[in-house]
């Protein structure tokens, strides 16, 4: 009997929703000059509008790991979606400041969950060779939904107004709910569409796993899993370096449209266009890195070769490619550099949830919650940082800066203690030794 490969449907549906999650969250980008325009606001205003969002967006992506492990995804993300399709439509008939600043605070708490949910759904419906491809082939959502979503807010707002797009927007997010409640269970085994064959490839592909996680899953006290969650040399390394991850995603999200009119005088339908090579690279790399480090894994079994060393090295990389936009003033050249720079830094985004998966896979909901809270801070800390920097010193250089900073620091967290395999050995021994006693 041939397997069905259902469960690359599944990764299809968390592909698209996972599009429809980042238009909509980074749409605003592209209206905040608009919005500034009409309620009369500065760049320091404007930057905690654009950081509203992550508010909302810390209390339930670290909840909502824990919600998506108790509940399934299921459920999870259909509440969510639908969430989060009435806060964006609400956006579009906004009176002020204060309402603007609240739907996007609401936003944040709708799409929370999202990525622990996705995290749950791959660790339950993918054999561990594949959880890589899997989630690089669901992240590459991330940076082409950026890139799609450049010329597509930019046009809808050139045609129907900044509200306008908004509203379009929530009624996009509408139709992917009911296929999404329709076809997904939260195992395979509970799916109509699976059969044996399917059945088999996906848990035959997770017995050489299961050993490395008898010591969770098998666990009776919370405050255990707690504790290794928030004290694992390797976790800590993997939130600290995703939390830089997620500072030059909301950076890039939210301040390169209006970098690129203050800086270079563009205009907005001009930035949709150059706001699309930036994200379209980071969607290649992130697609190409995914591969590759299931491909390591395969043929080294190392955890560290598979997932740390690509983590360290395209943030290397990308630190290296800010320093050319902070001293050019060449738009050619800020351009290449920018969008080598988002590429190296969102490349290895599948490794970080890959890593939750390889090391704590029967609580990878909660696990990938509190790294997202991580990334949650990052998306405040960056659009709020650099309204404030922008609108004190009138320029971005000390905002690039940081983020050569930041990139170097993921780099030495990851390279002196990201070391997933040597902490599988020792949960293995000491998940023996308990036993013995």
């Amino acid at each position: 009997m041939k397997a069905t490969r259902f469960r690359w449907v599944i990764v299809l549906l968390l592909f698209i929703i996972t599009i429809i999650n980042y238009v909509d969250r980074s749409a605003i980008s592209y209206a905040i000059s608009d919005i500034s325009s009409v309620f009369h606001l500065n760049d320091a205003q404007s930057g905690m509008i654009l950081g509203a969002f992550a508010i909302g967006y810390m209390i339930t992506t670290f909840f909502g790991g824990i919600w998506v492990d108790h509940t399934g995804a299921r459920t999870v993300l259909t509440i969510s979606s639908l969430l989060w399709t009435l806060s964006i439509g609400l956006t579009g008939v906004a009176v002020g400041f204060v309402m603007i600043y609240l739907m996007r605070i609401l936003l944040g708490i709708a799409e929370g969950p999202n990525f622990p949910a996705m995290n749950r759904a791959v660790a339950e419906w993918l054999s561990k060779d594949e959880r890589a491809i899997a989630l690089s082939n669901s992240l590459v959502s991330v940076p082409l939904a950026l890139a799609i979503g450049a010329p597509v807010a930019t046009q809808l707002i050139i045609h129907l107004s900044w509200r306008g797009m908004f509203i379009v927007l929530g009624i996009v997010g509408l139709i992917w709910v009911p296929f999404w409640y329709g076809f997904f269970r939260n195992r395979p085994e509970q799916s109509a569409h699976v059969n044996e064959a399917e059945l088999r490839h996906i848990h035959d592909g997770n017995l050489d796993s299961a050993a490395q996680q008898s010591t969770i899953s098998h666990r009776p006290q919370v405050t255990g899993l707690w504790k290794y969650l928030l004290t694992s040399p390797t976790l800590l390394a993997n939130d600290w370096a995703f939390f830089v991850f997620g500072y030059y995603l909301f950076f890039f999200m939210t301040w390169l449209p209006s970098y690129l009119q203050q800086q270079y005088h563009l205009k907005l339908a001009t930035v949709g266009l150059f706001g699309i090579l930036p994200w379209l690279l980071a969607a290649v790399l992130l697609w190409l890195l995914g591969y590759v480090s299931d491909a390591i894994l395969r043929r080294t079994g190392r955890l560290r070769l598979a997932r740390s060393h690509p983590i360290w090295i395209t943030m290397l990389l990308a630190a290296v490619c800010i320093l050319p936009v902070i001293y050019t003033h060449n738009l050619t050249v800020a351009l290449i550099f920018i969008s080598l720079a988002v590429g190296f830094a969102m490349s290895s985004n599948s490794t970080f949830y890959a890593v939750n998966v390889d090391i704590a896979k029967e609580r990878t909901g909660t696990a990938l919650g509190v790294m997202d809270t991580f990334f949650a801070i990052a998306g405040f800390a960056a659009p709020v940082i650099t309204g404030w920097v922008v609108n004190s010193t009138g320029q971005y250089t000390n905002a690039f800066w940081l983020l050569f900073i930041l990139a170097l620091s993921a780099v030495v967290a990851v390279f002196f203690f990201h070391k997933p395999d040597r902490e599988n050995l020792e949960r293995i021994a000491q998940g023996q030794s308990s036993s013995v006693h």
